[in-house]
């Protein structure tokens, strides 16, 4: 039996109703590390582009500030938890092996009626999140979902590594999506990539079932992140720039209806040959790497936020989120406000 397509029931809008962040209050300046390793402020700056990073506190855990993340996203969207349907935590730092750490802050934002899991995408991992979460909603199976985004890097960074210890900081970010019937086009597009073969350019090897708890390590600091930070240069930005000709072709876009593009803040210079070879301004860049340093799963809801606070995006704005990060992975949305 072949379908009509005249009967069938369409794909429901998919809006942004809602963001919000937490970093934690601790930062870690440039003039910090060099009290830890051999570095100086110019040549961090010059590189990344990061100045200072936060940290968390002996008291903050990942779950900890999803949760307050969580909170102020439903504040900004006029929602209460009990609203959630679906909890989607991306996430390298969970709070523990499991339970899930999207389970903990279920629990500490009084979601009852959300059920919740983690996501482990590195970098990429909002970006996947917020991909999955479109297709609950708009199949018409769910009508609010959060996406979050949460790290606490600091706990797995290797600060005897002046090559990656300058790179990373803490903190979350979330975003709530909701079905629409009329209004913007919300999330109109959305595509994800991986390539395991890349695993080594940027990982964190212990402990797992391959070295687990308790066997004897070649390297102490296998427990700590590693990045061949050439490597992922190089490939992250080929990567970042055919994810954007992608959507725009898939989306009948040009780069000009681009409002604002906000990427993965994992390397200034990496953002910067991106924007050169697309043609970006730079007003049309948004950049925060250098208050908040390289967060993964949590920089693009935080940036997301930031961006939206700061009054930068206004209702009819098409965005474009994009990221790259360890597995290999990269993915990107579009979304309209």
């Amino acid at each position: 039996m072949v379908n009509n397509p005249t009967t069938q029931t369409p794909k429901r809008r998919v809006i942004l109703v809602g963001s919000g962040s937490c970093l934690p209050d601790k930062t870690l300046t440039n003039q910090d590390l060099m009290e830890i390793v051999e570095t100086n402020d110019e040549w961090i700056t010059t590189r990344t582009g990061i100045r200072t990073r936060r940290i968390a506190s002996d008291g903050e855990t990942t779950a900890t500030l999803a949760a307050e993340a969580a909170r102020r996203a439903l504040k900004d969207a006029a929602m209460d938890a009990s609203e959630i349907e679906l909890i989607i935590l991306a996430t390298i730092t969970p709070e523990m092996v499991f339970p899930s750490t999207a389970c903990f802050v279920q629990d500490m934002i009084g979601a009852q009626n959300a059920w919740a899991f983690d996501l482990s995408a590195a970098c990429s991992g909002f970006v996947y999140g917020l991909s999955i979460a479109q297709q609950f909603v708009s199949s018409g199976r769910y009508q609010n979902a959060m996406v979050i985004g949460a790290e606490t890097l600091s706990r797995i960074t290797n600060y005897q590594d002046r090559g990656s210890c300058i790179l990373f900081g803490d903190g979350a970010g979330a975003a709530i999506l909701k079905a629409a019937n009329s209004g913007p086009q919300g999330v109109m597009y959305s595509t994800s990539f991986s390539d395991g073969s890349g695993w080594t350019a940027l990982n964190c090897p212990a402990y797992g079932s391959r070295h687990p708890v308790g066997q004897p390590l070649e390297d102490a600091a296998m427990t700590k992140m590693f990045i061949n930070g050439r490597e992922v240069y190089q490939t992250a930005v080929r990567r970042i720039v055919e994810l954007v000709n992608e959507c725009l072709e898939k989306c009948d876009l040009n780069i000009e209806d681009i409002a604002m593009f906000i990427p993965h803040q994992m390397n200034a210079r990496i953002i910067e040959s991106v924007g050169k070879r697309l043609k970006f301004t730079d007003d049309r860049i948004f950049i925060n790497i250098d208050k908040y340093g390289n967060t993964s799963a949590a920089s693009i809801p935080i940036a997301l936020d930031d961006c939206r606070k700061q009054g930068k995006l206004k209702s009819g704005d098409i965005i474009l989120l994009v990221a790259f990060g360890g597995g290999l992975t990269w993915g990107a949305n579009v979304i309209q406000l």
